[in-house]
């Protein structure tokens, strides 16, 4: 049980994201067969709500303009008046029709549209008759008895029927409004005038205006019921008239489009009947809307689920990342246990030895002193990272800058850290260019610790090699303080966080090496708050390279000429019985 809760904890993230991926797989696929079937039956839904649309709105349209033609057609009976038999010389044929009483009722009934209306009679009830239609014209508001052919031809077909029904007496089965189209340039709506015995005693009529018709009665139909019926895209709406009998010409558009004139059509009742209203999507057909519907809906979804998993990948590193973290503060608490415990260890025994005079040799006394300063600074390094550490978590570390000579903080470091050095068996070589480095503003004391915590962690870290160079060298806008070891090494997959607090390399070969895990943390964020930065150069099996780069001061540069040939290398310092050089 023990080795598969470990085995979670380390494949955490795997296992979280395969909970996860399986049932939004499953999803996803289940959304492409819905999204693939809707695809295919959406472009007849489509048609069948446009066709819908079309339908509802020209039925509505062309009742109301039927209402009002009637109203308007509808001329009282007394307006009519029979003339006797064998009429005579004397006959008058104004006296058939009561034209004052005519023109008041379309006077008063104006119907928006009409460009001529008309009326007619049969006068004389036995042979010879006469058909008489009187032309009123609604701008002028006149009577007249001269029309063009066309007109004249036009209202006597569209009214024979109704007025011949009066030689029979014959009571009509319906009263209704009829339409003569037979010329497309003199639309004619037609109603019967019923006396008291429903007998046809004349007929109305008006003649269409066509543009009155489409820009003052459909074009506004058509903009008021577009957003309703088309809530979401009811602008992409393209509603067109074609002319069946011309070759399907283009009479109207509600806007311009591109390619055919409609992908659902419906025929005009009762009026215009030679018209088709149609409708379509302005940019794309029907299967390209639901293909276009199809791509967004499914890439909506993979995004969705792209984030969700992205979501979780990030809870789940973040619950792994705390689990390690927890992990590394345990392994830091048990490291620098036993780094404390060591050195005490040591000092308190060699302590009690000159304390109880055991060691009477002047040598050995004095290298038990050492022992005892040597285990002394280990000690203060330690608590200095780990009350430096402290200060940073918490923001409350301070530094004071000064322009200073680097190189002479190196060299210092080295003749400090000499004891450690020589007990452990390490030779320190010291590079420095020829010429003088420009200075540098830094805290001496912070860049000193952070030097001494690189080199602690090469001797820790250099295996059997027992050498390391510390080189000093201007490169561009930086002054270079490199550490390098020809230890163990370190993998690329490492190289960055062993910046990381707490991180400790887990190669192992160095698995017995103690340590807090802050030492390299710290580096990184002293020479960061220098404005400078720390890289690593690593190779497993043959060594690392610590390079800290610290920004050259521009006020403190030296000029070439200025420069001293004669500049010592190195300060003479001595080493494990060797000069540092």
């Amino acid at each position: 049980m023990r080795k598969f809760n470990e085995l979670f904890r380390r494949h955490a993230l795997m296992v979280g994201l395969v909970a996860v991926a399986i049932p939004l797989v499953a999803h996803l696929s289940l959304q492409y067969q819905s999204l693939s079937e809707l695809e295919s039956t959406q472009p007849i839904a489509r048609r069948a709500i446009m066709r819908h649309y079309l339908t509802e709105t020209i039925n509505k349209l062309i009742t109301q303009y039927k209402q009002m033609a009637d109203e308007t057609l509808n001329i009282p009976q007394t307006a009519f008046r029979h003339q006797y038999p064998d009429p005579g010389p004397d006959f008058d044929i104004d006296k058939t029709m009561d034209a004052e009483q005519i023109a008041a009722h379309f006077r008063n009934h104006p119907f928006k549209g009409a460009r001529l209306f008309f009326t007619g009679i049969l006068s004389g009830e036995t042979a010879p008759t006469t058909a008489t239609v009187k032309f009123y014209d609604p701008i002028k508001s006149t009577f007249y008895y001269i029309a063009n052919h066309d007109e004249w031809s036009a209202a006597h077909m569209a009214a024979a029927s109704w007025v011949s029904m009066t030689l029979v007496e014959a009571i009509p089965k319906t009263v209704r409004l009829t339409v003569d189209e037979r010329d497309p340039k003199n639309r004619v709506i037609v109603k019967p005038i019923l006396d008291g015995r429903s007998r046809v005693v004349g007929v109305a009529g008006m003649f269409l205006d066509e543009d009155v018709f489409i820009h003052d009665y459909l074009a506004p139909a058509i903009k008021e019921t577009l957003p309703h019926s088309f809530p979401d895209d009811y602008q992409e709406v393209v509603v067109t008239v074609t002319d069946l009998k011309h070759d399907n010409n283009l009479i109207f558009a509600n806007q311009p489009f591109d390619g055919q004139e409609y992908d659902v059509g419906s025929p005009i009742p009762f009026i215009f009947t030679d018209w088709r209203l149609g409708i379509r999507m302005r940019n794309m057909t029907e299967e390209q809307w639901s293909r276009n519907y199809f791509i967004n809906s499914l890439s909506f979804s993979i995004l969705t689920a792209l984030v969700l998993i992205g979501g979780i990948v990030m809870a789940l590193r973040a619950a792994s990342r705390a689990m390690k973290l927890s992990q590394m503060k345990a392994d830091f608490v048990s490291n620098v246990s036993h780094e404390l415990r060591t050195p005490l260890a040591s000092i308190r025994v060699f302590g009690e030895f000159l304390k109880l005079g055991r060691v009477k040799e002047p040598d050995k006394i004095q290298e038990y002193g050492e022992y005892i300063e040597t285990e002394s600074r280990r000690l203060t390094q330690l608590i200095n990272n780990i009350l430096d550490f402290s200060k940073i978590e918490s923001g409350q570390k301070t530094y004071h800058f000064e322009q200073t000579d680097v190189g002479h903080v190196v060299a210092d470091t080295l003749k400090t850290f000499e004891v450690v050095l020589e007990q452990s068996g390490f030779t320190v070589n010291l590079e420095r260019p020829s010429l003088p480095l420009p200075e540098v503003v830094i805290d001496q004391e912070a860049i000193a610790q952070a030097f001494i915590n690189l080199l602690d962690n090469a001797v820790k870290y250099s295996g059997a090699s027992n050498e390391i160079e510390v080189k000093l060298a201007e490169q561009g806008e930086f002054i270079t303080v490199s550490v390098i070891d020809h230890g163990v090494g370190i993998a690329s997959e490492e190289r960055e966080k062993v910046f990381e607090k707490f991180y400790r390399v887990g190669n192992s070969l160095v698995h017995d090496v103690k340590g807090s895990g802050l030492g390299l943390s710290i580096v990184k964020h002293i020479v960061e708050a220098h404005h400078g930065k720390v890289t690593v150069e690593s190779e497993v099996g043959r060594g690392s390279a610590f390079i800290i780069h610290l920004p050259v001061d521009a006020s403190a540069r030296v000029k070439p000429e200025e420069n001293n040939s004669g500049h010592m290398i190195g300060h003479g310092l001595k080493v494990s019985g060797e000069t540092v050089n």
